[in-house]
């Protein structure tokens, strides 16, 4: 009899696969990390083949980890970095250039076009989303119209388009040779094209980027069969698809209107549930799909998206060598009492939420020389915490509500040196679960509610539990100064 669940989260940094038992328990994984292409500065891409072979990898490793075969699996579910942009051949499998990343920002240019015809909120009202280089929508265009060829092969039925969870979908499922071609509510209301009104594509701005609809997925819910897998998970049903921040709220049990939750990964993420509404922001949000479970409503959320956070560690490992494993950098950053007067504002990518500039860039500011590597270590981690809090403010003023806690999860949740800092600068305790990799978790959910393996969302709650949590210590004074300073600092990302 089968007994548990896989799920495949593809990730801006990794791929991997966990096994869940019915307590949401980790039974076996395993996971490898994909190149970063950057072509030009501002240019990121993904090698889609890279990523297709080391799922397959990650997957067959998870299972005999675990000692485990297809036949032990009752369903999979997929989670993935959501906006980044795929177009490949429906007949071969081939894609026609590298998946352009979410932090990718060529299509810049034609964002400006767009916004000067109708401003930067011009398909707000419907997407709930501004006009940003984030997006899958400007991304499929800069490929049809940049690619030698692929405009005519897209409108001659040649070619289709997915996010990386139909991509993966795709090929779990027979790739060309029959593989279904799907997307789920939340990555569909990532991509700019979607009406978040009636969850189906808008005609409207298919028209004005010029996407042929017949290149895009078919939108379902987040829970629910899809297809039987074929080759190493023959037979098992791929039955759960989620974005990767949704994810983590159906992980953390955001279930009810109020319930938010930051995941701290490549960028850090902050939703807040809102039920049956989707709310509009006044404030630099998002307004997303959280996610739909079988014939559900689907429910709603606002989302603050930040672009640099985890990858900042990162870069601090790859590029200046300061450490050598992105575990190392709270020991590191431990070794002194503050930053020496510095703030890293890691705008690589532009700025995300609330401020929503491509043009930004990043910056140190403050830099004497006194300052040293454990500095340069503690400032990278401080910048997560002041660009969630700048999220937070604008989501207390859109939700009229304040927060009374944040739950986190990711990587750097398990940093305690962030956690507490991340308390003390937003005055709420801050509460993480023991399952921190709740992006998996979520998607391993999603697929085993369609299957019956778990039956309603209070057994899902019932697995929840809380694993730290952290009280804010600092004075009110020097959380006003510091914040203070850091706004000063991201006013300088603004400067030529």
């Amino acid at each position: 009899m089968s007994r548990y669940i896989a799920a495949i989260d593809q990730g801006t940094t990794s791929t991997r696969c966990m096994i869940f038992d019915r307590g949401g328990q980790v039974i076996a994984s395993d996971q490898r990390e994909h190149r970063q292409i950057y072509p030009l500065p501002g240019w990121v891409e993904h090698d889609p083949e890279e990523i297709w072979h080391l799922t397959r990898v990650v997957v067959r490793a998870a299972l005999e980890n675990g000692g485990l075969s297809a036949r032990d699996l009752v369903a999979v579910g997929v989670t993935n970095q959501r906006e980044t942009t795929v177009v490949w051949n429906r007949h071969t499998g081939q894609a026609v250039h590298h998946a352009l990343v979410w932090q990718d920002t060529r299509t810049a240019p034609l964002v400006e076009e767009l916004a000067r015809a109708g401003g930067q909120d011009r398909f707000r009202a419907r997407t709930g989303l501004p006009l940003a280089t984030y997006f899958s929508g400007p991304k499929i265009a800069w490929i049809l119209d940049h690619i030698p060829g692929a405009r005519a092969a897209a409108e001659a039925g040649d070619l289709i388009f997915g996010t990386i969870d139909t991509f993966l979908t795709w090929w779990l499922t027979g790739g060309p040779r029959g593989g279904v071609h799907v997307t789920d509510v939340t990555n569909a209301s990532r991509t700019m094209l979607m009406d978040l009104a009636t969850l189906d594509w808008d005609e409207e701005i298919l028209r004005v980027l010029g996407i042929p609809r017949a290149m895009l997925p078919r939108i379902m819910p987040s829970s629910t069969v899809y297809a039987e897998a074929t080759d190493l998970l023959e037979g098992v049903p791929v039955a759960g698809l989620l974005g990767d921040q949704q994810a983590a709220l159906v992980g953390q049990t955001c279930f009810a209107p109020g319930e938010a939750k930051n995941t701290y990964g490549t960028g850090s993420f902050l939703l807040l549930n809102t039920g049956a509404k989707a709310v509009a922001s006044r404030h630099g949000l998002l307004t997303t799909v959280g996610y739909q479970f079988g014939d559900a409503p689907a429910v709603y959320a606002l989302e603050g998206s930040i672009a640099i956070t985890g990858a900042l560690v990162q870069w601090l490992r790859d590029n200046l060598g300061l450490i050598t494993s992105a575990a190392e950098v709270e020991a590191l950053a431990s070794l002194v009492e503050d930053t020496g007067g510095i703030y890293f504002v890691p705008a690589f990518s532009g700025l995300f939420a609330p401020y929503w500039r491509s043009d930004a860039r990043g910056v140190i500011v403050g830099l004497t020389r006194y300052v040293t590597r454990s500095h340069l270590a503690r400032a990278a981690l401080e910048a997560a915490a002041y660009q969630v809090r700048d999220v937070v403010e604008a989501m207390e003023l859109d939700a009229g509500v304040r927060l009374s806690a944040l739950k986190v999860d990711g990587g750097m949740a398990a940093n305690n040196l962030l956690m507490q800092f991340q308390s003390d600068i937003l005055n709420v305790p801050v509460v993480r679960p023991q399952v921190i990799e709740t992006t998996v978790l979520g998607a391993a959910y999603a697929a085993g509610l369609a299957v019956g393996f778990w039956r309603h969302l209070d057994e899902l709650r019932a697995n929840w539990s809380v694993d730290r949590t952290w009280h804010p210590q600092m004075d009110a004074a020097r959380r006003e100064r510091l914040c203070q300073g850091w706004k000063k600092a991201v006013l300088r990302t603004f400067e030529p």
